[in-house]
């Protein structure tokens, strides 16, 4: 199988502003992110997708493969669906590009998730810490048996009315997907629970197309806040 990594990266973030080109620990965020993906020994080709110039003239600085996409995008996910159409593959690892702490192990282990050609979306999920449980930047998930998502949510779920303490499951900034799901993705308007939690891969699920999730017991902190930046910039200091 052909296998490329997608990583979305705008400049116009609003709660971390230009975020992307942000020095943690003496890189920028970005770089950080497809340095990390790069790593992948799987994957045939790893390309930034964005519509800011400065991101752009960054990444070819770097020597890092870069596409311009449309300034319309709403989502990382539509930004993925523009790669697919000039880039062809079997599977399309999307990462967020403020995902510094990605490892092989994620990316190996979603590429096993999508194997099965019935899979159209995959993504990843690890035991949530405590500071995660209830913060609603730290996305959660529950699952079926067969693993496939019952729900994403940022309210912390499942609700413990018993004081059963369940097990909680963050999920990560990281997914698979196969051509015709981004072709159908793309086609459908945002959905009415993607646009009340603001998480995209609910409009799959909206549809009706499977989300399968995997467990990983790495971890990841996705930087959207300064509080972020310093749990990274810790953490990347410490290796």
């Amino acid at each position: 199988m052909k296998i490329i990594a997608v990583i979305p990266a705008r400049l116009a973030s609003t709660r971390l502003p230009r975020k992307m080109l942000r020095e943690i620990a003496g890189e920028p965020l970005l770089a950080l992110t497809y340095q990390a993906v790069r790593r992948c020994p799987q994957l045939d080709e790893v390309v930034v997708a964005t519509d800011s110039d400065e991101i752009f003239q960054f990444c070819q600085r770097r020597g890092f493969g870069v596409r311009m996409t449309s300034s319309a995008h709403r989502s990382g996910t539509e930004r993925a669906h523009e790669i697919s159409t000039v880039i062809p593959a079997d599977i399309y690892i999307d990462v967020q590009g403020d995902e510094p702490l990605t490892r092989p192990e994620h990316v190996a282990k979603l590429i096993e998730v999508m194997g099965p050609p019935e899979v159209e979306v995959g993504t990843l999920k690890t035991p949530a810490a405590d500071v995660d449980i209830n913060n609603p930047g730290a996305v959660k998930v529950v699952t079926d048996a067969a693993g496939r998502a019952l729900y994403f949510s940022r309210a912390t779920i499942p609700f413990d009315r018993d004081n059963t303490h369940p097990r909680y499951y963050k999920h990560l900034g990281i997914y698979g997907h196969r051509k015709d799901a981004l072709d159908k993705f793309v086609r459908w308007p945002e959905s009415s629970l993607e646009r009340s939690e603001r998480l995209e891969q609910l409009r799959f699920l909206e549809n009706g197309v499977s989300i399968y999730v995997a467990e990983t017991p790495f971890d990841t902190v996705g930087v959207d806040t300064e509080e972020d930046v310093q749990r990274v910039e810790a953490i990347l200091r410490q290796k």
